[in-house]
């Protein structure tokens, strides 16, 4: 009997265009039958968002390092849908999500179109991946992650995931990785977050910006510390966001 290689479904939130994406797919394609659905247009930080009031429609384009690639016109969840619902012929083995121009490391995972399309994947049962460089440039050098994604993306084809969980992997910009941790995210928050401007005719308007503020930055336990020292980090994530430890404490606070 024929052996099918294993299917692996790519996306991302910064478009089809993006060299990202397009070096996932020169790493995937050595593991098994790839297949992207991407968005047409950058879509980044629209997290699990899904488009409601207007049609989506596919458009094939030329592959991309031999694998057939498709446009959607809406969100990195979006293309996991559209994907399950109306390209592929069989359930994928792999979702990818990546590899994003930008962290995507502590509470930026919460914002993250990357990461929503992991999350999607994880909801729907199959193992998934986000993978996010540090650097928005868009001639990004990926090259020197490389021996990573290969090495994560292989034991999680062989091994699998934990039933519930996804992967949000960051690497560090302009350097080779000194190693990986598996660690948690931050905790942090976003200050500063809009430059304010006004039109020629006075009326505001507000550009978003900000700067993040990392609550913890000394304790070895999180992505952020990790990331400042040259390593990769690897935080398991739950799309499942109930805080099954607190169900006690909120029944009694509301005496239920």
């Amino acid at each position: 009997m024929e052996t099918k290689r294993p299917l692996i479904l790519i996306t991302n939130d910064d478009g089809i265009a993006s060299k990202g994406i397009r070096h996932l797919a020169s790493i995937a394609v050595k593991h098994g039958e790839v297949i992207i659905v991407a968005p047409a247009d950058p879509q980044s930080a629209k997290s699990s968002a899904l488009t409601v009031n207007s049609p989506l429609m596919v458009k094939e384009v030329d592959p991309i390092h031999g694998a057939l690639a498709f446009t959607v016109n809406g969100t990195p969840v979006d293309c996991v849908k559209i994907a399950m619902h109306a390209v592929l012929d069989r359930r994928p083995d792999l979702v990818l999500s990546g590899i994003n121009h930008g962290s995507n490391a502590a509470v930026n995972n919460i914002y993250s179109g990357t990461m929503g399309a992991a999350m999607e994947g994880c909801v729907l049962g199959i193992p998934s991946i986000g993978y996010s460089l540090l650097s928005h440039a868009a001639d990004a050098d990926f090259g020197l992650l490389d021996p990573f994604i290969e090495e994560i993306t292989s034991r999680v084809i062989e091994g699998g995931l934990p039933d519930g969980i996804c992967l949000n992997v960051n690497f560090p910009a302009h350097c080779t990785p000194l190693g990986m941790k598996v660690v948690r995210a931050a905790r942090g928050y976003w200050t500063e977050e809009y430059a304010d401007y006004a039109t020629p005719h006075g009326t505001p308007f507000y550009w978003l910006t900000g700067k993040f503020h990392n609550e913890e930055p000394d304790n070895p336990e999180t992505d952020e510390y990790w990331l400042a020292r040259q390593y990769g980090s690897i935080v398991p994530i739950r799309p499942d966001q109930t805080a099954s430890d607190r169900i006690g404490d909120i029944s009694a606070l509301l005496k239920l």
